[in-house]
């Protein structure tokens, strides 16, 4: 009796949880017993035909090839030729006097017409195939011009079907936030965040912890600022879903991950490490614990300067805070200069400004279209170009929607300067980590001379004094010019609204 191996196939492993393997293998079965043949083998492979490689199968060719067996069977031919790579595999075998049989088609491949029958129906199942793979892209094309996203959600996002967006999810979003956030401080490397990751409860789709690939990864992804870029192809479209980091944060995080920024993974991060320099010979004060005190020392050996506590350096902070005397009288008459001015300003930026930015970036997207029609550039550099564009576009568009806010908030005036009225009171109770930050947002000129601490209230730290004094009647850098002019822009900038978002989350970890 014939010994021939049963192959029997399907394309995903949810198509075989049914009755198709089954159904193949019952017919194989039926064709062996009616034709006096022994299945001494099943291959039964849960992949697609459309690729090569398929392990199954390249096993089962090289176990034919070894005459393990006399013949194989399969249900029909489209079973393992939809591929004409594989399909010249069993060709070979033919040719070699090895026995090929379909249980439902009748083909005599001993025979010339049988193999063309044969050859014909193996190009017309590739030809499927190919068009099927066709339609598939041109589906997933217009999802992605639509803005959608129509694969797996990445980590931090929720599917909800075909033909909607993405949206955060609750657990995950705010820890993806983080991750961001963290690594763009510039005070951890990927693998030093990955622990601090895994204590806060991030994990990966299947809920197991996120691998250092897969935070590599995430950081890596412009979907998170609202960009959708496809790897293979390196395209990018404008999503639809909701952002979780602003594309500041991705642009800041990118320059690090490209060695453009100062990335270092941190053991020991001391409260006030990388602030101060020895005002004598301009070397980094280096903190280092001993006998369960936190020292900053001058690593220059000639040098007079030597250690200082971290004590000192606090106390020296704290008063340094404290020289802007802030009243309520004081924030009241502010409030009404400085609500006037920024609307003036937001009202000039939010006409001219950032619509003619949007405008020119549209042209230039026009531009880089005409340019990859004539072929002037490649596919390669129109979508790294496109990339750059929706980035700075979504930049604006942050930009643009601050502008509304702080026009429709009147209350952001108010809260900024109470934010430097109670500065030293939320310096005197923040955790180490933020005082390192207040620290080097609201300080500057920060450095050690022997044992004495120097340091001065930051730049726009400075022209609140000066406006508090021009209030009072006191000389100050304010003469001869308004209020409003001393403190132009201060509410708006970068540093004050880190402060205002760490005062946020201070009273958001209070609240709890």
């Amino acid at each position: 009796m014939k010994s021939c191996f049963g192959y029997i196939r399907v394309s995903t492993v949810k198509q075989g949880d049914g009755v198709s393997l089954e159904a193949q293998k019952e017919a194989i079965q039926v064709f062996a017993s009616r034709n006096g043949i022994t299945i001494t083998q099943w291959f039964e492979e849960k992949e697609t035909a459309a690729k090569r490689g398929r392990p199954i199968f390249n096993r089962m060719i090289l176990s034919l090839r070894r005459r393990q067996a006399d013949g194989l069977i399969v249900h029909k031919i489209d079973r393992f030729a939809r591929n004409l790579i594989d399909y010249g595999k069993i060709s070979e075998l033919m040719d070699l006097g090895i026995d090929v049989y379909t249980a439902i088609e009748s083909l005599d491949f001993q025979t010339r017409g049988g193999r063309l029958a044969a050859d014909v129906q193996a190009v017309v199942a590739a030809d499927f195939i190919r068009n099927q793979r066709q339609e598939t892209i041109k589906g997933l094309s217009g999802r992605l011009n639509q803005g959608l996203y129509p694969f797996k959600a990445p980590v931090g996002y929720l599917d909800n079907g075909g033909g909607k967006p993405k949206t955060p999810d609750p657990e995950r979003a705010p820890l993806v936030r983080v991750a961001f956030e963290l690594y763009g401080s510039g005070q951890y490397s990927q693998r030093g965040l990955l622990p601090e990751l895994h204590k806060r409860g991030l994990t990966n789709r299947d809920g197991r912890p996120l691998s250092l690939s897969g935070l590599e990864t995430m950081l890596a992804n412009p979907f998170y600022c609202g960009i959708i870029k496809i790897k293979r192809t390196g395209q990018v479209y404008q999503g639809r879903h909701e952002p979780l980091i602003p594309a500041s944060l991705f642009d800041r995080v990118k320059d690090i991950k490209d060695n453009k920024a100062v990335k270092k993974m941190t053991v020991h991060n001391h409260t006030y490490r990388r602030l101060f320099r020895c005002q004598l010979c301009d070397d980094a004060m280096v903190p280092e614990r001993q006998k369960g005190h936190v020292y900053y020392r001058c690593q220059t050996r000639e040098c007079p300067t030597k250690t200082v506590r971290e004590e000192a350096i606090e106390t020296a902070i704290l008063a340094c805070l404290c020289r802007i005397h802030l009243t309520d009288d004081h924030i009241d008459q502010l409030v009404t200069q400085l609500d006037a001015w920024i609307s003036d300003r937001n009202e000039v930026e939010g006409a001219d400004a950032l619509p003619l930015q949007l405008a020119a970036i549209e042209s230039k997207r026009e531009r880089l279209t005409d340019a990859l029609i004539d072929r002037l550039i490649s596919q390669e550099t129109f979508h790294q170009r496109c990339e750059v564009l929706l980035l700075e576009e979504a930049g604006l568009n942050e930009k643009q929607a601050r502008i509304e806010a702080q026009r429709t908030d009147p209350e952001q005036t108010r809260k900024f300067l109470e934010l430097v009225k109670n500065l030293a009171f939320t310096y005197l109770f923040a955790a180490p980590q933020q005082k390192q930050q207040i620290a080097r947002i609201a300080t500057s000129n920060r450095s050690v001379i022997g044992k004495n601490v120097c340091i001065e209230p930051s730049i726009w730290l400075r022209e609140v004094g000066h406006a508090v004094a021009a209030l009072n009647g006191a000389p100050s850098a304010c003469a001869g010019r308004t209020l409003t002019d001393a403190l132009s822009g201060v509410a708006k900038k970068p540093e004050v609204l880190e402060l205002l978002k760490l005062q946020d989350s201070q009273s958001r970890q209070h609240y709890r």
